[in-house]
């Protein structure tokens, strides 16, 4: 019953991340046919387009009224994107270059955001005045300290992006309008139907395996949902653009920490239930990233072995929180 479940787990969480590819075309190319509002499409399609599964499955969840499992996804993806998907990505491309000096805003405001939710959840709940909390810190990263960042992404778009190109190659965006408003809402609701059957999956396999609920949200639909961002660095630097990578990665962290778990705590408050598996993940988030913080500033770049190391601190993450 288990590796069938887990099956089921594996391939739902490919259609959601397929829908979720199909709504962020669709409104890319609302914004390019109608020109207008291209700035903020623009804006939130960069900086949450590849959290949009963790989005979906964070609002399922809280509707369902299954908070563990939202607050596991963003803490797991968390610690997946900085291990499991940089250290592949710079793994397998050997060395990645950083380039200027954003990244050290960029990481810091990426660790505070990723620790807030963490610590607002101490008391064991995080509650609505706390995901509202967290609502208007994202509101503040988004309209305050990168509005020229975001100004400069919407020119990117202008450009043909290749954030674009990696999402869907077309040589003409030209379509009916009405066809891409279709694909829009088919790509929602399919993310609704996919992020619903995952959060009641995840409900089985947990009592199946005997495990908590939060755990499933850790490991596997973490994983499962951070393939966009995998997607997403492998192309990045295949382009030759690491800020991007880094870029996207920071953001990731910055949207799952503040936005996306906001939302969920304002339709549902989270309560921390599983304690020793928590405390195991809050402590793996925070020695990661402060060793990939330590390896990018060192020498302002990632070598193979310093992605080899970051991807044995996720296999560690994982025997710890399974032993």
């Amino acid at each position: 019953m288990v590796p069938g479940l887990i099956l089921l787990l594996i391939l739902f969480s490919f259609i959601l991340v397929k829908s979720a590819d199909m709504a962020i075309v669709a409104l890319r190319r609302i914004a390019k046919q109608t020109k207008t509002g291209l700035f903020a499409l623009s804006a939130i399609i960069l900086a949450v387009g590849t959290s949009f599964p963790e989005l979906f499955v964070s609002i399922t969840s809280a509707i369902e009224k299954t908070p563990s499992i939202t607050l596991g996804v963003i803490v797991g993806s968390n610690i997946a994107n900085i291990s499991l998907v940089a250290g592949l990505t710079a793994f397998i491309v050997g060395k990645v270059n950083v380039h200027g000096d954003f990244l050290k805003r960029d990481a810091l405001i990426a660790l505070v955001a990723g620790i807030m939710p963490l610590a607002l959840v101490l008391d064991g709940e995080l509650s609505r005045v706390d995901g509202l909390v967290l609502l208007a810190m994202y509101g503040a990263y988004a309209t305050g300290f990168f509005k020229g960042r975001f100004l400069e992404i919407a020119e990117e778009h202008k450009k043909e992006s290749f954030y674009y190109r990696f999402l869907r190659k077309v040589n003409h965006i030209n379509g009916a309008r009405t066809k891409e408003f279709g694909k829009l809402f088919v790509g929602i609701a399919v993310l609704l139907f996919s992020a619903d059957v995952i959060v009641k999956l995840s409900t089985q396999l947990a009592v199946a395996a005997g495990v908590e609920v939060f755990v499933i949200g850790l490991i596997l639909i973490a994983a499962g949902t951070s393939l966009p961002e995998l997607a997403f660095s492998l192309r990045s630097l295949e382009d030759r653009q690491p800020s991007m990578f880094f870029g996207n990665l920071l953001g990731s962290i910055i949207a799952n920490s503040t936005l996306v778990i906001g939302i969920a705590a304002v339709i549902y408050p989270i309560k921390v239930v599983s304690g020793s598996e928590y405390m195991i993940a809050v402590g793996a988030f925070l020695l990661i990233f402060i060793t990939f913080w330590y390896f990018i500033r060192s020498k302002h770049r990632l070598d193979r072995w310093e992605a080899g190391i970051l991807l044995l601190l996720y296999l560690l993450f994982l025997l710890a929180t399974f032993v």
